[in-house]
């Protein structure tokens, strides 16, 4: 309270100075309106009561006398009804006491008022730590598990406000930060208390204020805070009791017809099914046509069936025994499957479009692949304001904790290249992950603190009230309309049956599970309810639970008919296998030659070290050459013409980590002014979008892929900084691109860009390793495959993802291009080099680019071996960069007749025909495969038995670094050493013989 006294006094000693500033003209945003006012009406309970007076006689004798703030607020109270009526009005305020109180009476008006106004503050800030979230009465959300002491949680702690049990009778000015009121300005101290508690310490706790937006606090306070806002009709309660029948329903059917089979079951959070339906259909009101969601395992089947609509019968033949593997690829299991349906709303009757993104069991990796795919679906339609198109991201309390790509995800949320205008967040709060409970498992109080990073909305509700759920959600789906911004709904719930079906929980939470096994399901409590209020009779709720009893009888008929499970049919396969050239017309490739070195935009000042840049550009047109920068430039522009959108992100794509792309250019005069001249080559043409990205491989790549799964005429690339940074976004490459067409039977064609090639700067900058995508491989070594056909295309067709490792422009270019035209997608990895950005024997000429030219698998070596093949020795076969080393070495020890080498430059899949005729070619010739990398990182595992296959007899020597731990040394002498070392080996030709294989 000394605080409070000090501000007394000080308004009552600046009282004189208020009189000559008050109102000055300033702008001030009042709160109420939502708008900026030049004259606000003041706060007389932050004003002296004495100054108050002051101002009113004041009035009274000329309304000149006084700001025309003041003018203006005395003369709404005299509006308000009679003179005597005014005159009640404003004394009201100063608790019915004389006009003319002593000074010390006009400092406890004061105190009170500042002391109410503060404690509706509290309730605002911290209502939420005691509001009644737990279902079960035994454990809090909040790990805090702390009563704030300024909340009135009892009648004495009155006394912390300066305040006595006397003054909860008496009225108090409401402040305009609250809408407790609705159309009263005053209210008994009782009442206010009341009216808190009901808004925020009831089933529904908010966290809100630390929104750094008063119109968005304000907008949150008026949801919440208005008297009797929460009220539904009988209409929606009848729709929410029977979307509650259907959730309810499923799962105990399924419980009883496979007992034994995990399902991960949404008992205890029935409530889910009809809050996704609420958002939905207050989403689907306010013209959202496309809905995209992700969610991990628990309530994915009900899910399935009462949100998105799969056809019942297809869910169950899931748990047919006799569901053969071959139906399904690869397969997955059922909790881990998705779904795509177009219907009607039959709360809008307008069609919306919903999908489930299919997603492993690594459980939030789902997160950043849904916001990659709504954004692509926004960008497709020009949603550009995410008013059509919108997600909607379920997670586990736990996961929502403790996996750091939700964070990432999040941080995507607001930047301009990743945004999707909003996503709602809705956490099926266990309060309790695996076995482990709360406290074990994360130190945020909330599962849900993560969200306050982007000043995201927290709405904590108690999933046994399923109508303050569905209020809850119906403003979760109105602020995202509203502001565009991610809201988070925490369900606090519990599991009927622990992890999954299977598990016994008793094992680790007894005093949790004894009290479920009392818990009255959610469905009962609901019912007894509605019938108790008249809404429904107990007939009506019988007959809805039997009509969807029906439903589900007549459905597992199908399944016993046929069972044949839609999801696992193959789209999109192609009618051709043929590939087409992926060369180009001359003129085409100078005009994007012409572009790139120019800048499009008038009076648009460059930095002098990129004129140089752009003048070499112009130089290697003139030419009729290309270094690996201008190549990309190519491919990407050429695809532009053809109306394939491209876009290029990863960390600091838009200059290049090695000063090599500039595709923005930056006006060094004007700042936030920049040109992309990919955007200026042709009228007409598509978008090309360029963007760095945050510092983030797991998220980032993970939306990069869902953006990719949107069209198959688009080109998509994320480009790791390093090849290293591949290593905290392996979870997405293991997850979903190596396995997703197998397991899925979803094509994806996104491109990675992995800097690749050991420079001796470190393990931090070391090369991608090749061995993990290798391992991963579809090729069967084992079987020699038949040659029949388009052999090349049929193979890239078969493979899991396609590897390359271009040595030229040239490849590169073809390698883009071919990404885009083959009649199917597929992702590609691609080892891009660092060194041989600049290297000047990396170029290539226009003539490997032009119309007839394509992608070359293998480039065979060209000189003076090829000439007389049966006087070789030695085959050198490698791939990338270390060719030019290899070939520079050759040349010096002048071994250019002795030893051929050829670059593999399309790893997988493997070019077995190639191979087999290059092998041929050099018969009397030793093998040798020569790799940079350590022998246990690089492709020597994968190429042996694939050679083998092709050639028995001949065994590949292995040439290179030794096997390591470390990716590569940071000692530049070690690096030269190693390097010398295995050049010394590829060129003795002596070094193998003896040796047996």
């Amino acid at each position: 309270m000394s605080q409070l006294r000090s501000l007394a006094g000080a308004l009552r000693s600046s009282s004189q100075w208020m009189r000559g500033h008050v109102g000055t003209g300033r702008r001030v945003f009042d709160p109420r309106r939502n708008c900026l006012s030049r004259a606000a009406e003041p706060s007389l309970a932050a004003c002296s009561s004495s100054y108050v007076v002051e101002m009113y006689y004041a009035w009274l004798e000329d309304h000149k006398n006084v700001h025309e703030s003041w003018d203006a607020y005395f003369r709404n109270a005299q509006a308000s009804g009679s003179e005597e009526t005014g005159e009640k009005r404003l004394s009201a305020l100063l608790q019915g006491r004389a006009m003319s109180q002593t000074p010390a009476m006009s400092e406890k008006v004061v105190e009170d008022h500042l002391a109410v106004h503060s404690l509706i503050r509290a309730y605002q800030v911290r209502g939420h730590h005691v509001a009644r979230l737990d279902p079960l009465g035994i454990l809090t959300a909040d790990l805090d598990s702390f009563v704030p002491s300024d909340l009135i949680t009892s009648i004495d702690k009155l006394g912390s406000y300066g305040l006595e049990k006397s003054d909860l009778d008496k009225s108090f000015q409401l402040p305009l930060t609250t809408f407790i009121g609705g159309n009263e300005s005053t209210l008994p101290l009782r009442e206010i208390i009341h009216r808190l508690e009901t808004s925020y310490c009831g089933h529904t706790g908010v966290e809100f204020m630390f929104i750094n937006n008063m119109e968005q606090c304000q907008w949150i306070r008026q949801k919440f805070e208005t008297p009797g806002i929460m009220m539904f009709s009988d209409r929606e309660k009848r729709t929410l009791l029977a979307r509650l029948v259907r959730s309810t329903r499923f799962e105990d059917f399924l419980a009883r017809k496979w007992s034994s089979e995990k399902r991960f079951g949404l008992e205890g959070c029935e409530v889910l099914i009809p809050a996704l339906k609420m958002i939905i259909d207050k989403s689907s009101e306010a013209g959202i046509e496309n809905v995209i969601m992700g969610m991990p395992h628990r309530g994915r089947l009900n899910v399935l069936a009462n949100v998105v609509r799969k056809d019942l019968d297809q869910i169950f033949c899931q748990f047919d025994p006799k569901l053969e593997a071959a139906d399904e690829g690869s397969g997955d299991v059922k909790y881990h499957l998705g779904m795509y349906h177009e219907r009607i709303n039959r709360e809008t009757d307008k069609n919306i479009t919903l999908s489930l993104m299919a997603n492993p069991s690594h459980l939030e990796a789902v997160d950043p692949v849904v916001q990659g795919k709504t954004k692509a679906e926004q960008f497709y339609r020009g949603d550009t304001e995410g008013r059509m198109v919108m997600s909607i991201l379920m997670h586990g309390d736990a996961a929502f904790a403790g996996q750091g790509v939700v964070y990432e995800t999040f941080h995507l949320s607001e930047l301009p290249s990743y945004t999707t205008h909003g996503t709602i967040h809705v956490v099926v709060n266990n309060q309790i992950g695996f076995t482990t409970d709360p406290r074990m498992a994360r130190s945020s109080p909330y599962p849900t603190d993560v969200a306050r990073v982007v000043n995201a909305p927290i709405f904590h509700v108690n999933a046994d009230d399923p109508e303050a759920v569905m209020y809850v959600c119906k403003v979760a789906a109105e602020w995202r309309n509203t502001f565009n911004k991610d809201v988070v709904i925490d369900l606090v719930c519990y599991r009927r049956f622990g992890h999954n079906e299977m598990d016994e929980p008793m094992f680790t939470q007894p005093l949790m599970y004894k009290q479920i096994r009392k818990q009255e399901h959610v469905l009962k409590k609901y019912a007894d309810k509605l019938i108790s209020e008249g809404v429904v009779t107990l007939q009506e709720f019988e007959v809805c639970v039997s009509l969807y009893g029906n439903l589900i009888t007549v459905s597992l008929c199908k399944v016993k008919i046929c069972c044949f499970p839609d999801f696992f049919k193959p789209d999109g396969e192609p009618k051709s296998m043929s590939c087409p050239s992926t060369g180009l017309n001359e003129e085409v490739l100078r005009h994007i030659g012409e572009v790139a070195s120019s800048v499009p935009l008038k009076d648009f000042a460059i930095h002098s070290g990129l004129s140089r840049i752009l003048r070499g550009r112009a130089d290697m047109v003139a030419k009729h050459t290309m270094d690996w920068a201008l190549a990309e430039y190519m491919a990407f522009g050429s695809l532009l013409k053809d109306g394939i959108h491209v876009r290029l992100s990863g960390q600091d794509v838009e200059r290049g980590t090695f000063s090599h792309r500039h595709h923005v250019l930056h006006d060094q005069e004007v700042d936030k002014r920049f040109c992309i001249p990919m955007n200026h080559l042709w009228l007409n043409q598509a978008l090309y979008t360029v963007c760095n990205s945050s510092l983030s491989e797991y998220g980032v790549l993970g939306f990069e892929l869902g953006f990719a799964m949107a069209s198959p005429n688009a080109l998509v690339c994320w480009e790791a900084q390093f090849g290293d940074f591949q290593n905290t976004a392996q979870c997405i490459i293991d997850q979903f691109i190596s396995a997703g067409q197998a397991k899925w039977v979803r094509h994806n064609g996104i491109v990675l860009l992995l800097p690749h090639g050991m420079e001796g700067m470190g393990p931090e900058h070391s090369s991608a390793r090749p061995e993990r995508f290798l391992q991963m491989s579809k090729d069967d070594p084992d079987r020699y495959p038949e040659f029949t056909g388009d052999f090349e295309v049929q193979r890239l067709y078969d493979c899991n993802w396609i590897v390359v490792n271009c040595s030229t422009p040239a490849n590169y270019f073809h390698v883009l291009r071919r990404q885009i035209l083959l009649p199917f997608r597929k992702p590609l990895i691609i080892f891009t080099p660092k060194s041989l950005l600049r290297l000047p024997e990396a170029r290539s000429s226009f003539d490997e680019m032009i119309t007839g030219t394509k992608f070359l698998r293998i480039i065979p070596d060209g000189g003076p071996a090829s000439k007389h093949p049966e006087k070789v020795k030695r085959v050198i076969f490698c791939t990338g960069k270390v060719y030019y080393e290899l070939a520079k070495e050759r040349k010096q020890l002048k071994l250019e007749e002795d030893v051929a080498i050829v670059r593999l430059e399309q790893i997988s899949p493997f070019p077995f025909d190639l191979i087999k005729a290059e092998v041929e070619k050099y018969s009397n010739a030793e093998l040798i495969w020569c790799q940079e990398e350590h022998k246990n990182m690089g492709y020597y595992d994968y190429i042996r038995p694939r050679f083998l296959t092709v050639h028995s007899k001949n065994p590949i020597w292995y040439v290179g670094r030794d096997p390591a731990a470390a990716p590569a040394t940071g000692n530049k002498f070690t690096h030269l050493a190693e390097l010398k070392r295995f050049l010394d080996t590829a060129f003795n030709l002596e070094a193998f013989k003896g040796r047996s294989f």
